[in-house]
């Protein structure tokens, strides 16, 4: 519940690159009374990341959201030297959505020397992405602490797109006490059903229309257990088929996993995962549904 004080507060938008910057000014925003929401970012922002900051908004009195290319969570050959970053109109995106402080940190503040203490979380990060993105989630994993000691926020808010991600980052935070909630909002599609990413403007739009099968195959699988099928090879044959019959789409995986675990299952029971990664072109994408099937 936003308080009192901040439906009339005034003051204009922050943009902080250093870390002493950004913890004086939640300092202030958090002696003042005010509830502190984070919204961590890779920047391109997009609709997808202004549910999330539209989301905070909406429940805390002073929202934070960081712009920083992440370089520790990129493999080689991945695109980290191409990865969009087109900081003036995110800035301007950022103030047209009401945020109160921007943290665009350049990498020699997060990471001032060699790195040699680093968050891993276990089991979480070996099925799905982490088959084919060794070291991925130790780099998210270890820069999500380092944002969440800087901007000490009471809830950092993550987008159901990146599913694993969020899962990982809730597990590390309880594990390790930290003082924060983790809200994850869902995911912003666009109206062919293609999940809003940073990466969708590496498309041409041909390719755009030969992705939004990803949602069409997680679809199906929705409509499978809603009808009763419960066997998991039998629904993830039926989504090789629709992906299958697209030649410009490379399927990478297609799980159905245990939603809290991220087990692999045979038979569909309780809530679920349904996450899939494919390359188009020289693009990787990722999608997920997440389905209750009850017991």
């Amino acid at each position: 519940m936003k308080s009192e004080k901040s439906v009339v507060k005034i003051y204009k938008m922050k943009v902080a690159k250093t870390i002493e910057s950004v913890r004086r000014l939640v300092k202030n925003a958090r002696n003042a009374g005010e509830k502190i929401g984070f919204v961590p970012t890779m920047g391109a922002l997009h609709t997808g990341h202004i549910s999330l900051i539209e989301t905070a908004k909406k429940k805390c009195d002073f929202v934070v959201i960081s712009i920083f290319v992440n370089p520790t969570q990129f493999g080689p050959g991945e695109d980290f030297s191409r990865y969009p970053r087109p900081i003036n109109a995110e800035v301007n995106i950022c103030k047209k959505t009401d945020v109160d402080l921007v943290f665009v940190p350049a990498v020699r503040k997060m990471y001032p020397t060699e790195n040699l203490t680093w968050v891993t979380v276990e089991k979480l990060t070996e099925p799905l992405c982490g088959r084919s993105r060794p070291g991925h989630f130790r780099g998210v994993t270890t820069v999500c602490a380092k944002l969440f000691n800087i901007v000490a926020p009471d809830v950092a808010y993550f987008g159901q797109k990146d599913a694993q991600q969020a899962i990982v980052i809730k597990r590390m935070v309880a594990d390790l006490n930290m003082p924060l909630r983790i809200v994850v909002c869902p995911t912003v599609r666009e109206p062919n059903g293609l999940a809003v990413s940073s990466r969708n403007q590496y498309l041409t739009e041909r390719q755009k229309k030969d992705a939004a099968n990803i949602y069409q195959s997680l679809q199906t699988c929705r409509n499978l257990i809603e009808a009763g099928t419960t066997d998991t090879r039998q629904i993830i044959a039926e989504m090789q088929k629709i992906l299958q019959r697209i030649p410009s789409v490379e399927i990478e995986y297609i799980s159905i996993v245990d939603a809290e675990t991220l087990e692999s299952i045979e038979k569909i029971s309780g809530k679920v995962i349904a996450a899939v990664a494919v390359r188009i072109g020289t693009t990787r994408l990722i999608d997920n549904i997440l389905v209750d099937a009850g017991t």
